[in-house]
């Protein structure tokens, strides 16, 4: 493990004015995807669509990595380039998503454990040869406060994988992206998702250091602190980025690079928004605070492209608008009349 490399690689990738695009969509998350574009799910399609989004010109001055799937990290464009060289002439980073998704949690009511560290060792060889140079890997943690959830054990099982995955990405060479989202889904309040996370990420810090791993060659892919989808009392940005910011100085050491923050069913201007306004407070913290989003800087683009090849061009001028826009968000310098 080169830990100056891991360092180097983790701070370019939250350089200023860039984040990280999440392109990692399994095969059946992608065909929702495409199904709500009027196009099929084949191999194809799903080629063609990401091959839209890779060959945006331009793009590396707003992305700095792009999470693939499996699928996608071996594909070429139509002129038989592969993906990861046209994103390195861009200067942006081939990641790759390497969990194998949340399955139900023995012994526990409707919680989840990531899978995927059988043979990680061995993928991740691969993955470095072809071309990667840092990973990601999700933990969900759900809230239920008439179940009791989340639990201790959910939590302490799903840290432990993510340490155990971080550390294995380290000693192949890759940056890992440690992301234990705190999902949006319910009707808890935002006090009550700062109070989830917190813990789940002194736990998550706690095994990331128990398992030897350099906090100075990863990043953290977090929730903001927000409430809950159907609560009935909404955050507003100011409050969602004032106590994001002191559950993050609370909980995350400050030798970590950079945060880059999770969407979560965020709409694209409401993502934007909140990082805005996290970016825009005075004293936030130590570390870059950027973004790694998905549909929050996909959704508009793959409306636009609508299946047709004809329409690439229009579905990149939409994407590099939604990039430049996030990526004002990264600075603070993004405001609602800029949509």
């Amino acid at each position: 493990m080169d830990k100056q490399s891991l360092n180097e690689i983790a701070r370019q990738l939250v350089s200023p004015g860039r984040g990280i695009l999440a392109a990692d969509e399994s095969t059946g998350t992608a065909g929702k995807r495409l199904a709500s574009a009027g196009a099929e799910n084949t191999e194809e399609n799903r080629r063609r669509y990401r091959q839209m989004l890779f060959t945006s010109a331009g793009i590396g001055e707003y992305i700095s990595g792009i999470i693939l799937y499996d699928e996608t990290i071996r594909q070429k464009t139509n002129d038989s380039r592969a993906f990861v060289e046209v994103m390195r002439k861009e200067e942006v980073f081939p990641g790759i998503k390497v969990d194998a998704g949340a399955k139900p949690l023995v012994f526990s009511t409707d919680e989840k454990i990531t899978e995927g560290l059988d043979g990680l060792r061995e993928r991740f060889k691969e993955y470095s040869e072809l071309g990667a140079r840092f990973a990601k890997w999700r933990a969900v943690i759900k809230i239920d406060e008439n179940s009791g959830l989340p639990t201790d054990y959910c939590i302490n099982v799903n840290a432990h994988a993510l340490a155990r995955y971080a550390a294995l990405a380290q000693e192949a060479g890759l940056v890992p992206i440690v992301e234990p989202e705190v999902l949006m889904d319910g009707v808890h309040t935002v006090e009550v998702c700062y109070e989830v996370t917190k813990k789940t990420l002194h736990k998550v810090f706690a095994e990331l250091k128990m398992q030897r791993v350099a906090l100075d060659g990863i990043l953290l892919k977090p929730n903001m602190i927000i409430s809950g989808m159907d609560c009935p009392v909404q955050a507003d940005a100011k409050k969602i980025a004032q106590l994001t910011v002191e559950c993050l100085k609370e909980s995350v050491p400050a030798e970590v690079p950079g945060i880059v923050f999770l969407s979560g069913g965020q709409s694209e201007a409401q993502a934007c928004e909140n990082l805005n306004a996290i970016n825009q407070m005075k004293d936030n913290g130590f570390w870059q605070l950027s973004f790694s989003y998905g549909r929050a800087l996909q959704q508009s683009a793959l409306k636009a492209w609508g299946g047709e090849e004809t329409n690439n061009a229009t579905a990149q001028a939409v994407f590099l608008k939604r990039a430049k826009l996030t990526s004002a968000a990264r600075s603070g310098a993004y405001s609602k009349d800029m949509e």
